[in-house]
Order: structure tokens, then sequence, then C-alpha cells
């Protein structure tokens, strides 16, 4: 029957994100408001060519977003602009990843924008040097349920500074 496997590899995916709850430490890979809107819409997704950054509104002030208005955010142990965050952390936190130049938003400048590779050969946003993260328990659009998670995990504003409030 067909949905054996299906049902077999929704399991295994749902045990995995699990596994990566809010507690999960981040180690690195051996092979190397709610109604936030974004300021400037666009419509490039994470992963795709010339991923897309604006800024939103938010309870924490004006944050940055991905081109679909994800909540971005940065993971304190990455250092000097390296990702450290691999394997079931990358499941929970899914990397903005870019094969193209980014496309910055209203009252972001496109220099402030870098990129940095990644072990698993993605190519992953940066912003003033920090690793851009989505975080997989943000159902919608505006949501910053990955706030202060694990005292690790901060929303970036204008300025690239991390939102410790």
């Amino acid at each position: 029957m067909r949905s054996t496997p299906l049902l077999a590899l929704t399991i295994v995916v749902a045990t995995a994100l699990a596994a990566c709850g809010p507690g999960a430490s981040a180690a690195p890979s051996s092979a190397a408001p709610s109604s936030a809107a974004p300021s400037s819409p666009a419509a490039s997704p994470s992963g795709s060519e010339g991923a897309a950054v604006n800024l939103a509104d938010s309870d924490l002030g004006m944050i940055l977003v991905d081109g679909q208005g994800r909540t971005l955010y940065a993971f304190t142990p990455d250092a000097n602009g390296e990702s450290t965050c691999y394997d079931d952390c990358a499941t929970k936190w899914p990397p903005l990843t870019s094969s193209g130049d980014v496309a910055a938003g209203e009252g972001l400048d496109a220099e402030d924008f870098g990129t940095v590779a990644r072990t698993d050969g993605s190519t992953q946003v940066t912003f003033y040097g920090k690793p851009l993260y989505t975080f997989a328990d943000d159902a919608a659009a505006g949501d910053t349920n990955g706030q202060g998670v694990g005292d690790k995990w901060f929303v970036v504003d204008a300025e690239g500074e991390l939102v410790r409030s």
C-alpha cells in the first residue's frame, strides 16, 4: 500500500522535529507581533535565488523577516560569521539560504548583507555578519515564537542588533 511509506516518513520527520525542541543544543556537523507585515513585500522564499529580507513592525519593534514575512533570528553561538546550527538544529531552525544576491527591502542596505558557506554546501544569508535563520515553530508570518529560546535565539533589528527583550 502506498500510504505506508508516507506514514513512516511522516513519523520519522515528526520524531526528528520533537527531538530538536527548544532545549535542544546545536551541534556542528562533522562534515563541516503576530500580525507583522513586511514593510516592502518581496516574494523570494528562503533558499531561492536572491532571498529577500524585509523589515516588519512587531511587538518587539522593527525586525527582520524573510520574503514570506517569517521572522529571522540569530544564534548567539555563531561566532565570526560562521554557522554552528546543523543537523537536528537546522531542522528546527532552518537557515535563510540564497543562491544569488539578497534583495534588501525598504529601510535596509544591501551592503549590510553577506553570505557564508555552510558545510552542507548551501550558502547562508548574513546580516552584519550574523547568519540568519527562521524557526520551524513559527506557524504564520510575524510569529516570534523563537524569541529568547534557550537564551540563544533572538530576533534581529534593522541595525543588526539582537533584540533581547
